[in-house]
């Protein structure tokens, strides 16, 4: 369930970003895309974009809070020092061991 909650998120992220950056600029920014000649330039348009930013936005909050309760309770609430020691099998290496060359005869 997590995975698809996490897909619908960044699908969320993505049409978000691509819906900001089709609104027209509101002036400023160096004198470029405030004219009336732009990708979209009706009013209904802009509002159309702006109530859909609005509503990604808020959809984009809420998977974000129900991605960050899914993970809370995945987590395990016990202290590190309330697990026993896991014991290896293998033997430790000797660090002072100087490692043998093949020689060729």
């Amino acid at each position: 369930m997590q995975e698809v909650i996490l897909v619908v998120h960044l699908m969320l992220a993505v049409a978000l970003v691509v819906v900001i950056l089709l609104q027209q600029s509101e002036g400023g920014a160096l004198g470029i895309g405030g004219g009336p000649t732009g990708l979209i330039s009706s009013r209904g348009a802009a509002n159309l974009l702006t109530r859909t930013t609005a509503i990604l936005a808020t959809a984009f909050f809420i998977t974000s809070l129900v991605l960050a309760i899914m993970a809370k309770k995945d987590v395990d609430t016990g202290s590190v020092l309330d697990r026993p020691v896991e014991q290896t099998t293998e033997q430790p290496e000797d660090e002072n061991k100087i490692p043998e060359v093949p020689v060729s005869e």
